[in-house]
């Protein structure tokens, strides 16, 4: 069978460095769509965005031949160049050293979709670090919680 094909459908969870809350409405409204830029331009496809003001949550359809830690590393280093450029009183601005990804099967791509736009909503209720354990929880990823957070 000549050529690949994929659905490689990704939820990937960052956060700001020691969750400082920088990523205002406003900075989010112009940052998103860049990040969204930047994984076109690494040839993915991201379908949403979404987040509160110390997380991202990026659900996206990646390449079969590239890394995702290539991926996220380009993500967040140039989207915090770019935060650094666009608003100088950010000079303080980072991502966290590491991110979360989860595999995503195509017939819950609604419910991701609907996950990302009420994490405003969602964050009334339950913190990120809260959401995150729950979430590596939920998907049996082993971890030691004295690591996952900065």
């Amino acid at each position: 069978m000549p050529g690949t094909y994929s659905q490689i459908l990704l939820h990937v969870v960052f956060s700001t460095k020691h969750r400082e809350p920088w990523i205002t409405p406003d900075i989010a409204e112009r940052l998103y769509p860049y990040m969204g830029g930047i994984v076109r331009a690494e040839k993915g496809v991201l379908y949403d965005i979404g987040g509160v003001e110390d997380h991202v949550h990026m659900y996206l359809r990646w390449r079969p031949d590239g890394a995702v830690s290539d991926l996220m590393r380009t993500v967040k280093a140039r989207s915090s160049k770019w935060v650094h450029d666009t608003f100088p009183t950010l000079r303080s601005f980072a991502w966290q050293e590491g991110y979360s990804v989860f595999s995503v099967s195509k017939s819950q791509e609604g419910a991701v979709k609907r996950y990302i736009s009420r994490q405003h909503e969602h964050h009334k209720k339950e913190d990120f670090k809260s959401e995150l354990l729950r979430m590596l929880r939920l998907h049996e990823i082993e971890f030691e919680e004295r690591y996952v957070f900065d």
